[in-house]
């Protein structure tokens, strides 16, 4: 068995998508997964399954939540070395106002160059890999340079996570062990 995070994309914002994560873990279950646990209610969700291809788990969920929902949830699927990874790059270790955007994939060096001429005042971002480290001093909330900005700009699927919750996923991925 290995262990998963699974990051599910725009759940229970502003009444949209409502997901009970008793419902999730539920769900979860019933694919077979282990040790499941959810973290707050935007769809954090951490589990054990047979090892597989990141992409086979993501459609496997994305495919239980359309047919018992009826609304399609993109998600993504991480390992626990991955969140270390990104904690450890992270080049904003002395900030707790910042935020991971995780994407799906690599994006293309042009849709990359195309971001780098965007810039806001007190907005600052760094990409590295699949992962670019957010910080916005003022709030997530008023921030120009947010989830749906960098999807765009680059292309990619993506979703968001601040730091405590990145800690705390990573954090209960090691309760298992």
């Amino acid at each position: 068995m290995n262990t998963y995070i699974s990051l599910l994309r725009g759940i229970n914002v502003s009444g949209q998508k409502k997901i009970l994560m008793a419902d999730l873990k539920s769900l979860y279950e019933d694919l077979g997964f282990k040790n499941v646990q959810t973290y707050i209610q935007s769809g954090n969700v951490v589990f054990d399954f047979k090892e597989k291809k990141a992409d086979q788990i993501q459609q496997m969920i994305f495919d239980k939540i359309q047919a018992h929902y009826g609304f399609d949830v993109p998600n993504l699927i991480l390992t626990p070395n991955q969140i270390i990874t990104a904690l450890k790059d992270n080049p904003y270790q002395d900030i707790e106002k910042m935020y991971f955007v995780f994407l799906a994939k690599t994006p293309s060096q042009e849709n990359i160059d195309l971001l780098n001429t965007f810039s806001f005042d007190n907005e600052f971002y760094e990409l590295k890999n699949n992962v670019i480290y957010f910080h916005c001093p003022d709030g997530y909330g008023r921030a120009k340079l947010n989830n749906n900005f960098f999807e765009k700009k680059l292309k990619v699927s993506a979703t968001t996570r601040n730091l405590r919750t990145v800690k705390k996923l990573l954090e209960m991925t090691n309760s298992f062990n």
